[in-house]
């Protein structure tokens, strides 16, 4: 009988250790339980709770918080200031793109300016040195939207009648305006516009004045960028007998016709 009692108590304490697992298991359980509880409690949004802030929030800045008081945003006084109290009249900041606005108007201003500065002092040298060298009939300047205009007669000055090849007495000019275009780090765009008068011509190297004037042009280009103007600020036009400066009735106007113009072209 002894026996079976120890037999009996032993099987017990091996019941019990097979079920410790058992409630290891349990505590498990209940410990994730508890934090999928408070997953969704922190999850879960009261939503009659946010309407009434949202709307309060609203409220405060832009309406009235009380009751006989402005909102914050209109800039009055505040609604629990004692009766009386002066608040002081602060002055709105300044519109950010209205200022980047007046800058802008300043700068652009103060580059007209200094352009046309620049375009009068290129003509005042360029006047001066045509009448140093007895060239005021053949070199000339004058100023109109497009900037400064420097007009050099094509007969015994650049080319010889019908051709486009500089001639040796052109090189000296050609020399001057374009260091004149070059000093002081002058980058105004040039335009060299080749003109002829309205006698047709038509030869074995130039079948009409369109290719003529633009031949020209491009001898003189080719000059400019010699002797160091730079290739982005160079454009050349041919314009034949389209824009004449004096009548292609008489040979003195035709005379005049007959040029090559080098414009200066405004930066504003």
């Amino acid at each position: 009988m002894s026996g079976r009692r120890r037999g009996g108590h032993g099987g017990g304490d091996h019941e019990e250790g097979a079920e410790r697992w058992l409630l290891t298991y349990a505590d498990m359980i209940t410990l994730l339980l508890a934090l999928f509880i408070v997953l969704w409690s922190i999850s879960s949004v009261n939503i009659s709770k946010f309407t009434e802030l949202k709307a309060s929030l609203h409220s405060a800045f832009s309406g009235k918080i009380v009751n006989g008081s402005p909102a914050i945003l209109s800039g009055g006084p505040a609604p629990l200031s004692p009766v009386g109290t002066q608040v002081p009249n602060v002055q709105p900041t300044p519109n950010i793109p209205n200022i980047t606005s007046a800058i802008r108007t300043q700068i652009t201003t103060a580059l007209a300016k200094q352009d046309v500065e620049n375009l009068a002092r290129i003509k005042q040298a360029i006047d001066r040195y045509a009448k140093i060298h007895g060239l005021s009939g053949k070199l000339q300047t004058s100023v109109d939207e497009r900037g400064l205009i420097v007009h050099v007669l094509t007969d015994q000055l650049l080319f010889d009648p019908g051709q486009a090849q500089l001639e040796p007495q052109a090189q000296p000019i050609l020399a001057q305006v374009s260091h004149l275009l070059t000093m002081n780090g002058l980058a105004n765009p040039v335009r060299v516009e080749g003109n002829t008068d309205s006698t047709p011509i038509r030869t074995l190297q130039f079948r009409s004045n369109w290719e003529l004037s633009a031949a020209r042009a491009s001898a003189v280009v080719q000059f400019l960028l010699f002797h160091g103007v730079q290739p982005r600020r160079l454009s050349l036009a041919g314009y034949a007998d389209q824009r004449p400066v004096a009548t292609n009735e008489t040979a003195v106007g035709r005379g005049r016709n007959r040029r090559v113009d080098i414009v200066v072209l405004r930066r504003s």
